[in-house]
């Protein structure tokens, strides 16, 4: 009887220091910086621990709630698995919950627990206009950066580099704390192998008392003036709104304002493709988690879906045409002479064009603008040479 209450002692005191350790870990793993730096891992940790704060009737084997907030941080884990390889930290945060689970008697399936969201001060001032409060703060203006989508579809990302994509269907464009965009790229009339834009999905999230959710959806001949809702306004503060849509052709032209974010969007048809032009500051840009690693706006397209391997050089025809239109030998004008030839449509080419007045009006400095593509990057069209060479001279004819 001794010996099996001292065996029973025994297993709780392994128990306690087994949860205890585990509770110290984590404190550890809370103040450790650079496991931020590396991976996810810290938000995981502060989420249990914020949903394990108030939990009634203590942490026995069994206990609902205990085990739900468990689950969801095998969850967390799980998410951030990819960016957190060889992470000393991850590893034994992994561990940790397996330990506990098993000690704890909790099933592998069931609810999980929603973080609890941390106390937030109310805003005040200018906090929901983003520049207004970042001049006040720092005393200068925020960087800005632009991001433009067009024509078949071709990409200049944040970073200044330009590429040409086969992305059929539906891809991120971006997708960070503040704002989610994406674009469908559809094949082109005319059998050709080109693809163009066709939808342009905008999702402002949610962020405290600046902005509630508002959704802004364009289609290929239907660039409303407004968004899904129906409004061209959004939060309300001191006067202002902090998401505003106007038109300068309804049905082909939307600018949308997101104050509280210092971005401007414009979503524009051209021809028979849409386009997209974003200017957003650095530090907005740069607010998205390891698990939203696919961005074309950042990181360009997967290189598996690069177009970069010339095929033809263009007709006289097409360069005396994109020439006229875009007369520096920039990236624009690349752009002109690949639509045509992939398309053998010659309103592909406002594409750029309009590309271009986008850029000229979200970078400030002219210099900028007109970015010249990498050395030995020729137009690669998807069009059989000839055939493409041959509908561009007898179009220009006509």
């Amino acid at each position: 009887m001794g010996m099996g209450a001292r065996d029973g002692c025994i297993n709780c005191t392994q128990a306690t220091w087994k949860t205890r350790s585990f509770t110290g870990l984590l404190l550890v793993l809370l103040l450790a910086p650079q496991a931020w730096a590396q991976c996810q891992i810290l938000r995981c940790n502060s989420e249990f621990v914020a949903a394990t704060l108030d939990l009634s009737g203590g942490k026995e084997a069994g206990n609902a709630g205990y085990c739900s907030a468990l689950r969801s941080y095998a969850l967390c884990t799980r998410r951030t698995a990819r960016a957190c390889r060889g992470d000393l930290a991850y590893h034994s945060a992994v561990q940790g919950i397996e330990d506990l689970l098993i000690q704890h008697r909790c099933p592998r399936t069931g609810p999980t627990a929603q973080p609890r969201p941390l106390p937030q001060a109310p805003l005040s001032g200018d906090a929901c206009f983003y520049e207004r409060g970042y001049v006040q703060r720092e005393g200068r203006a925020p960087e800005y950066l632009h991001c433009g989508v067009f024509g078949d579809p071709h990409v200049r990302t944040f970073s200044d580099e330009f590429q040409t994509c086969a992305v059929p269907g539906a891809w991120p464009l971006i997708d960070n704390q503040y704002l989610y965009i994406q674009a469908t790229s559809s094949p082109t009339r005319g059998g050709s192998y080109a693809t163009a834009l066709t939808k342009i999905t905008i999702i402002f999230k949610n962020w405290r008392e600046c902005a509630e959710q508002q959704i802004y959806q364009a289609e290929l001949d239907n660039v409303p003036p407004a968004f899904a809702d129906g409004s061209t306004s959004s939060g309300e503060r001191r006067g202002q709104h902090s998401l505003r849509v106007r038109s300068q052709a309804p049905g082909r032209h939307a600018e949308i304002w997101a104050a509280h974010i210092g971005t401007t969007l414009v979503v524009r048809q051209s021809g028979r493709a849409l386009g997209l032009a974003v200017r957003s500051p650095r530090a907005i840009v740069e607010s998205y988690t390891p698990e939203q690693d696919v961005q074309l706006c950042v990181w360009g397209c997967p290189s598996s879906q690069r177009l970069d391997t010339p095929h033809a050089l263009p007709t006289a025809a097409a360069h005396a045409h994109c020439s006229a239109l875009l007369p520096s030998r920039d990236i624009y004008f690349q752009a002109c002479l690949f639509d045509l030839l992939a398309t053998g449509d010659m309103n592909s080419s406002s594409s750029a064009l309009d590309a271009l007045e986008d850029a000229r009006g979200m970078i400030a400095d002219p210099v900028k603008v007109h970015l010249r593509a990498a050395a030995g990057v020729r137009v690669a069209p998807r069009l059989p040479a000839l055939l493409a060479a041959t509908l561009i001279t007898l179009r220009l004819a006509l």
